[in-house]
């Protein structure tokens, strides 16, 4: 995976349409509609832009919410923390650290040990098998 690609046509080009909305504009994938969502193997959640490893499949859990969801990321630098107040709210955005992707968000209503949920969509992610 190349760092340079920085243009909005480098990235229409590398991601699918709907790919493209989701990590470059910020978008949201349908509930229940992503591909890892039940992906229950083990092995690593990486950024689906630039391929850096965010989230371990030892960190995933089923919220109930629709989308892939982790307690904790792979590691403190790999994903990005911005105060989001669209759509009328405040919330967390989480961010690839690398390539400035969007992943989804993070709540304070995860499970133990962090009590965190980082809510992440499926076209922002590739998994890779151990």
């Amino acid at each position: 995976m190349s760092d340079d690609l920085t243009s909005d046509e480098q990235w229409k080009e590398k991601l699918s349409p709907e790919a493209y909305v989701v990590c470059r504009q910020k978008g949201t994938e349908p509930p229940f509609s992503g591909a890892l969502l039940d992906e229950k193997r083990g092995g690593v959640f990486t950024c689906a832009c630039c391929g850096q490893p965010l989230f371990s499949s030892n960190s995933k859990f089923d919220s109930g919410s629709g989308w892939p969801s982790f307690f904790e990321k792979i590691d403190e630098s790999a994903v990005r923390e911005i105060v989001d107040h669209s759509h009328g709210m405040v919330r967390t955005e989480v961010v690839c650290d690398k390539c400035n992707s969007h992943l989804g968000h993070v709540f304070p209503d995860g499970p133990p040990p962090s009590g965190l949920r980082f809510c992440i969509n499926s076209l922002s992610l590739d998994f890779v098998p151990e």
